[in-house]
């Protein structure tokens, strides 16, 4: 088979990059499409539009043919349910979803535009043909995809911050599908319809009484508890792992990964030539490779992009962290709007200039590429702070509450920081240097 990528060239704030650059499940998206699709395809193409592709000479299209855009995730079981069914139909299909899924209702649809309402189903741009001579003359008929979403809860709140039982919780789809057009949509990738469906399926699979009983011999076998075995815990070459640390499935550890002493580890990914330190704290949450979390840094439903660091004593929430991004020590990054009630007054992000509401009672915030945070800063919920930012902390400034953009960054007040924009080509305004005295001040 054939497959035909369409670039989307939008830029994602606060990254400064088009969706297939960024990172999900640890890799660039882009790579995660090819590696999803190997099975099935082994020639690409790719173009600007659905329009250019009828331009293309009838030899490149015949055959079997698969088009997508390039800011779509999704994964393996999503993708062998749509080539499967659409193959059995034997006809042109596009992919589309029910009114009534709710992982795609409730989590794919706000601050997006390329999941429409067409005849009271939801259309994306993932296309099949049979034969892909048929592009320019047969229209595809839609092929609705069950993305067969659970409501899982994550943890138990006060009833005044949550529904009346208490819970929070999102619909896990056991097959992913989003398109990313917002940085909270790469939260959604990584976390909720990445570590946490992936864990959601391996649920599932132990229903089966073999699969159950496998992973019982192991950890009987291995003297581990359950969760903390081989079958869930996959660890890669040269990492070591500290006795007194606790790792729980289903988790992924890379190579050449140093985990310390008292650090809990669950159902996570993390990538190669990471140090972990002591007493640190990973739940549902994604670490690039090359990444350092120094003692006691907490990520809850994170994801930290490669080549990043998190300080001792920093905690971050439901949030995004870019590439070559340093957060300095005891900083905060909150999930929750505590001015009245989260469910009535749900957290907004920007989306195209205007707040938008993200449709979670609860989510974090979201750091660029190459920045630089220093200690003791608070930042507020559904926050960005921009790409190649420097942030001192000030006596009036160490909580955020509002949008960090790459002109309020402190290196350009101070020129001689030695700090260079990697992801930003326009001089910011002129600003008045800081005096020597200054910088000390603002370094706290």
């Amino acid at each position: 088979m054939k497959k035909i990528i369409i670039r989307n060239q939008t830029h994602i704030s606060p990254f400064n990059e088009p969706a297939r650059d960024l990172r999900i499940m640890n890799k660039p998206l882009w790579l995660h499409q090819r590696d999803v699709l190997s099975t099935y395809c082994r020639e690409e193409l790719e173009c600007n539009s659905l329009e250019e592709i009828g331009a293309f000479p009838s030899h490149i299209l015949s055959g079997e043919l698969l088009v997508y855009r390039d800011n779509l995730f999704f994964d393996a079981p999503f993708i062998e349910a749509f080539i499967t069914s659409a193959r059995q139909a034997g006809r042109p299909a596009q992919v589309a979803f029910s009114p009534n899924d709710q992982a795609i209702v409730t989590h794919a649809l706000p601050l997006q535009d390329d999941i429409r309402l067409e005849n009271d189903l939801y259309l994306a741009d993932l296309f099949y043909y049979p034969d892909g001579a048929s592009f320019a003359t047969t229209k595809p008929q839609p092929l609705v995809i069950d993305t067969q979403s659970r409501e899982m809860g994550y943890y138990r709140v006060p009833t005044y911050m949550a529904n009346e039982r208490g819970d929070l919780g999102f619909n896990v789809p056991l097959r992913a599908f989003l398109s990313i057009e917002h940085w909270v949509h790469i939260f959604m990738a990584n976390c909720i319809f990445g570590v946490f469906a992936h864990g959601a399926r391996i649920e599932k699979s132990l229903d089966d009484f073999p699969t159950m009983l496998k992973v019982l011999w192991r950890s009987l076998l291995e003297r581990k508890q359950f969760l903390s075995s081989s079958a869930l815990v996959i660890v890669g070459k040269n990492t070591q792992i500290d006795p007194a640390a606790i790792v729980q499935g289903p988790t992924i550890i890379g190579d050449n990964v140093t985990i310390g002493p008292g650090s809990v580890i669950n159902a996570s990914i993390i990538g190669n030539n990471v140090n972990v330190m002591q007493g640190v704290q990973l739940l549902l949450s994604v670490v690039g490779d090359g990444s350092y979390l120094g003692f006691r840094a907490a990520l809850f439903m994170t994801t930290l992009m490669e080549n990043s660091m998190v300080a001792q004593n920093t905690c971050l929430q439901l949030s995004v962290v870019g590439r070559h991004t340093f957060i300095g020590a005891g900083n905060t990054f909150t999930d929750v709007n505590i001015m009245g009630s989260p469910i009535k007054n749900p957290v907004k992000v920007f989306h195209k200039g205007e707040l938008h509401e993200v449709g979670l009672p609860v989510i974090g915030g979201c750091v660029g590429h190459n920045c630089r945070i220093g200690s003791g800063h608070v930042v507020f919920p559904a926050r960005s702070i921009d790409s190649d930012v420097v942030l001192f902390a000030k006596q009036d400034r160490t909580i955020i509450t509002k949008n960090v953009k790459y002109e309020d960054s402190d290196h350009h007040q101070y020129p001689n920081a030695g700090h260079v924009a990697m992801y930003h080509n326009e001089l910011p305004p002129a600003h008045t240097p800081m005096t020597e005295q200054e910088l000390v001040n603002s370094a706290g």
